[in-house]
């Protein structure tokens, strides 16, 4: 009887047990579904993105109305392209104050296509300040990047004003400042039930900016180191996009990659040749014009940016001897070419095996939110990011490949900074100078010859 009234016992505690722990459970389920749907939603599918309706220009719709669409779409894509070719030349003839103004606004187009598409695709979740602040990001990223790059390119003027002066001074202080408000700002615009989704679209936000504005600053230090610089890796691309095109559209019969079902190994070897020999004529024509090779400066004297200078050796025409297959072939011992050229090899094969997968990475993320392009800006090429995905991977290239194998010490930022110091830091300076130029034999060279 004992063992039966404790074998009772236990099994009423059991029962009581089981009954607490689905109670426990059910309160547990009925958490978890009492929970927003932004915490599971995002796990199960994304929201398709709103189409943009065609807003091809409606001369084009009518006179192309006869071409099957195709071939309708080969030349609306050809005749915008052309005209953004012109326009291209047309900001290059303006100047690099202009291109800069350019790139800037390139950069905030880019940046609200891709902000739009996160908000398009969670914008039923109602999440509050997130685009607001994902322009006050951008601002202050902005403002840092602009800031280090005044101070960096046009040091004596910001030495000379006060105001920018001090500016330059607490130039981080005052950038992180701005950001970590934002910061707080965010963290204080949590609400309950939507803090994955928040979270989620604060990353979004940041790689936006790692990817959109620190490409753009890249893009702009390659300017300063002249233009040159800026328009041939540009102009690689564009020419590696142009002839890929062609040539897998014409004979384009192998896919190259899933991602981009229509790109096609024809194209993308076709482009690779194409833009080779673009890039060496092209940097052939400008490493002959000052105004292209020049580093982009400020004249105190003038209060301009100027672009003049005496090129330095890689910029200047030399004999090189050809191999001796090339030289059987062609009937020529040497050739006269510029360095530049040889380094444009480099650009060019960038542009047309790397710089596609800028594209193809772009097409991943595409697909990733079920839409064709992230716009509708370019009718037939689709938004300011769709013909940039490729641009900015080339900029970090040519700011990498510049700093590795082009750029030395620059002496006159070296006197700017001189100058900047103290009388007595400048005499100490000085001194150590005079003592290393004695030591090595120099300086008693120099006064007898004056």
């Amino acid at each position: 009887m004992t063992e039966l009234r404790h074998r009772g016992t236990t099994d009423n505690e059991l029962q009581h047990q089981q009954s607490d722990d689905k109670g426990s459970e059910s309160e547990s389920k009925a958490e978890r579904d009492g929970a927003s749907d932004s915490e599971t939603k995002p796990d199960f599918g994304v929201p398709d993105v709103p189409v943009p309706p065609d807003d091809t220009p409606e001369v084009l719709n009518k006179a192309l109305s006869g071409l099957s669409s195709r071939w309708k779409n080969w030349w609306v894509r050809g005749i915008l392209t052309l005209a953004m070719i012109s326009f291209f030349f047309v900001i290059i003839y303006l100047g690099p104050m202009v291109l800069m103004m350019i790139v800037l606004c390139v950069q905030i187009k880019c940046f609200q296509e891709i902000i739009t598409i996160g908000y398009s695709v969670y914008h039923s979740y109602h999440l509050p300040w997130f685009r607001t602040l994902s322009w006050y990001f951008l601002l202050c990223v902005n403002y840092f990047f602009y800031g280090e790059t005044v101070t960096d390119y046009f040091f004596s003027l910001v030495q000379r004003e006060e105001p920018l002066r001090i500016l330059s001074k607490y130039h981080r202080f005052i950038s992180f400042t701005l950001y970590l408000s934002g910061f707080c700002m965010f963290v204080l615009s949590l609400v309950k039930k939507h803090y994955r989704l928040q979270f989620y679209m604060f990353g979004w936000t940041h790689v936006t900016l790692l990817i959109i504005v620190t490409q753009s600053h890249l893009i702009i230090h390659n300017l300063f180191e002249g233009m040159i610089w800026f328009i041939v890796p540009i102009s690689c691309v564009i020419c590696n996009d142009i002839m890929a095109y062609m040539f897998g559209f014409f004979f384009g019969r192998t896919p190259l990659i899933k991602l981009s079902p229509k790109k096609t190994w024809e194209g993308f070897i076709g482009g690779f040749f194409a833009t080779i020999v673009f890039g060496i004529l092209l940097s052939y024509v400008m490493a002959g014009v000052r105004y292209f090779v020049c580093p982009v400066e400020f004249n105190n004297d003038t209060n301009r940016f100027t672009v003049d200078c005496e090129p330095s050796e890689l910029f200047q025409l030399q004999d090189y001897t050809l191999p001796s297959v090339l030289e059987s072939l062609t009937g020529w011992t040497t050739v006269k070419l510029y360095p530049f050229q040889i380094h444009s090899i480099a650009l060019s094969s960038f542009a047309s095996l790397i710089g596609p997968f800028g594209g193809f990475f772009a097409s991943g993320f595409k697909r990733a939110f079920k839409i064709k392009d992230f716009a509708n800006t370019i009718p037939g090429h689709g938004g300011i990011m769709d013909r940039f995905d490729c641009q900015y991977l080339m900029a970090t290239f040519v700011n990498v490949y510049i700093a590795s194998f082009i750029r030395g010490p620059n002496p006159s930022k070296v006197i700017q900074q001189l100058l900047a110091l103290r009388l007595d830091q400048q005499l100490h300076i000085f001194n150590s100078l005079k003592a290393h130029l004695t030591e090595k034999g120099l300086l008693p060279a120099l006064e007898e010859a004056a």
